[in-house]
């Protein structure tokens, strides 16, 4: 099974750091993100990985290369333009042919591909997102009012779980249908695009550990929890 790794954007919310380095090249702990993805994919089994690169490109192959360092086999796509989160898959739709795996390049996770594979062939569907709980605090107090303006509730600086997408995702070929070419697609595109069509989605819910560090506070995070985590992220 192949897997894509999306690693053209921007990062401009973790600017400066992206001014000099792409996103997946950011290190936590003392590797870079990309390279701890990498190592996760090759201990489930991925040995052919597409990286997807646009911004600052160059750089991620000089630290790549082929692959061979970690045991895989690498190979690249160039966004002349951006084409989002999803929009790269058409450059390499060609090489799509059976199951395959996308993930963001940002994110560091112990997730477990084989069992997010497994659950995806179970389903059946096109399209499994890998999900996690996540609980948002909001920074200010919430007023309720009712039809009369009165204030009925008040909650000082809430917290809410939502069921967030990892960025993490199994795909058939079949996806590539309801991808349009030579413009921009987000994953929220393909989301709503889907919906609409009424084609299945399943969310594989995973409970283990999680961070996207495409913001600042999640990239502090990484870097405190790192050390805790290693050994499930890298499994070592």
């Amino acid at each position: 099974m192949k897997a894509v790794i999306l690693a053209g954007g921007r990062g401009t919310r973790l600017r400066p750091y992206t001014m000099v380095l792409p996103k997946p090249l950011i290190p936590v702990g003392n590797q870079p993100v990309l390279e701890l993805l990498v190592k996760r994919l090759r201990k489930f089994g991925f040995s052919e990985i597409i990286i997807t690169t646009g911004y600052l490109g160059s750089l991620i192959k000089a630290l790549c290369g082929d692959g061979s360092r970690w045991g895989v086999k690498i190979s690249y796509t160039d966004e002349k333009e951006p084409l989002g989160t999803i929009g790269p898959l058409t450059l390499i739709d060609g090489h799509l042919k059976e199951t395959f795996l996308v993930t963001n390049g940002d994110i560091v996770t112990d997730l477990d591909f084989r069992k997010f594979v497994e659950f995806h062939k179970e389903k059946g569907g096109i399209a499994t997102i890998a999900t996690f709980r996540k609980r948002v605090k909001l920074d200010l107090g919430v007023i309720e009012c009712n039809e009369l303006h009165r204030i009925v509730g008040f909650s000082e600086k809430p917290e809410k779980e939502y069921l967030v997408s990892m960025g993490a995702y199994l795909f058939e070929p079949e996806i590539l249908d309801y991808v349009p070419r030579n413009i921009p697609f987000g994953f929220d595109d393909l989301m709503h695009t889907l919906i609409s069509h009424n084609v299945p989605v399943c969310s594989y819910i995973h409970n283990g550990y999680w961070l996207d560090i495409g913001r600042k506070e999640d990239f502090k995070k990484a870097q405190k929890e790192f050390n805790l985590y290693r050994e499930r992220i890298l499994g070592d």
